[in-house]
């Protein structure tokens, strides 16, 4: 087991983190934007939410079985992004006749953003961020300790 095994794990975690505030700032600035993308006939379609999935850095059965074995491991625990993915929910569908994008009825579709469960998200991912960089001034505070004993 290596001493750096605690930096590595934060480490992991606040690259994930960051990346989760990237996207969620994505979302929120583009929570209006009605011609993201053209689907395949040809037609504009609003900005699709985004999410970031997190998964374990290791998922095999060796490091589980060792885990619960209490044998040392020779890897660091940690997050890894799986990947980013779009929120299949439907659009927002709302009623201005004047806005450029409506339809003949004149309805527009609006992006699939939640805007207050955006700012939820922004905030657990800061409470994340912060939590690793706490635990990761702990792990850097007992390793300087630890050297300090050999004065």
């Amino acid at each position: 087991m290596s001493i750096f095994n605690s930096f590595n794990a934060s480490a992991s975690a606040l690259t994930a983190q960051r990346l989760r505030m990237d996207v969620i700032s994505s979302n929120i600035s583009n929570a209006q934007t009605t011609r993201a993308t053209v689907n395949e006939n040809g037609e504009y379609e609003p900005y699709r939410r985004k999410m970031v999935n997190l998964e374990p850095t290791d998922k095999t059965f060796r490091s589980f079985l060792q885990k619960a074995s209490n044998t040392s491991s020779d890897h660091a625990d940690g997050v890894k992004v799986a990947g980013i993915v779009e929120d299949e929910e439907p659009f927002k569908v709302v009623y201005n006749p004047s806005h450029p994008d409506a339809n003949e009825e004149g309805y527009v579709q609006l992006p699939n953003v939640d805007p207050l469960k955006e700012m939820v998200d922004l905030m657990s991912a800061t409470r994340s961020y912060e939590a690793n960089v706490t635990a990761l001034n702990a792990s850097k505070g007992m390793l300087t300790k630890a050297l300090e004993i050999g004065k």
